[in-house]
């Protein structure tokens, strides 16, 4: 068997951030999978890649599913798994795109686990991808951890009492898959004080492109901006170096 499958991670932002080793596979691809909603009119993961020198006429547009019945998710991605085995096997090399890093809440987690089961002789591989939270805090100058602060990464849940326990048990919190739970969630930050500690990005390097370092301002269309956008969030300001905390860090020999 000379084909293979890769799993790669592309966007979010400007086309220069994907990997080398990244642009190297879709390159070499025989046939690049591009998952796209079925309410979405083009793929986003495709999107991302516009600009970039690789054969475009490799690629085939697959349904992107996540419609919270597991059975029925289980058995898509098991019948992608076996389409993408037969080219395997048939020599052709196999690459499948999505948004952000390729194993940080991604579909590619469903169809790798199906892979190794409907053909564990495949050879496969996963390249790593930036996610939308790094590429947020980079363009607002929001660090995600600093000394030994509390990181949480949460999809956003339905009830928001239990994300302001979340909220008040960290540091800082990435909350991802916002959507339209986004004006209930900015009421949040507003009624805990914080606000001015959040930032927002809403679908980066895509059209529409929303990058707030502060929300002290509020949010303007709070209600259309949910669907791949990233919220940032402190429960306080960072302490840096020179302040009471860290000084007496210091004094106990803490780096």
């Amino acid at each position: 068997m000379s084909g293979g499958f890769t799993g790669l991670g592309v966007g979010p932002g400007p086309e220069g951030l994907l990997p080398v080793a990244a642009l190297r596979a879709l390159q070499a691809a025989d046939v690049i999978y591009a998952p796209r909603s079925r309410v979405s009119d083009s793929s986003v993961a495709l999107d991302a890649l516009r600009g970039l020198d690789f054969p475009q006429d490799r690629v085939q547009e697959v349904e992107f599913l996540m419609d919270g019945d597991d059975a029925r998710i289980g058995g898509h991605y098991a019948a992608l798994a076996r389409e993408i085995a037969a080219r395997g096997r048939a020599g052709e090399q196999v690459v499948y795109l999505t948004i952000g890093d390729a194993m940080t809440y991604s579909t590619l987690g469903y169809l790798v686990a199906a892979l190794r089961t409907e053909a564990p002789d495949l050879p496969t591989r996963v390249l790593p991808g930036v996610t939308s939270y790094a590429t947020a805090a980079a363009l607002t100058g929001f660090s995600l951890g600093e000394g030994k602060e509390r990181v949480l990464i949460l999809p956003c849940p339905d009830d928001l009492e239990a994300l302001r326990a979340d909220l008040l048990s960290h540091d800082v919190t990435v909350l991802m898959k916002v959507g339209r739970r986004l004006p209930g969630v900015l009421a949040l930050l507003d009624d805990l004080g914080i606000a001015q500690h959040c930032a927002l990005a809403h679908r980066l390097g895509l059209g529409g492109e929303v990058v707030l370092p502060s929300l002290s301002a509020g949010v303007p269309d709070a209600a259309k901006l949910g669907y791949l956008s990233v919220l940032l969030i402190r429960r306080g300001p960072p302490q840096r170096f020179g302040t009471k905390d860290a000084e007496a860090d210091a004094s106990h020999g803490a780096p």
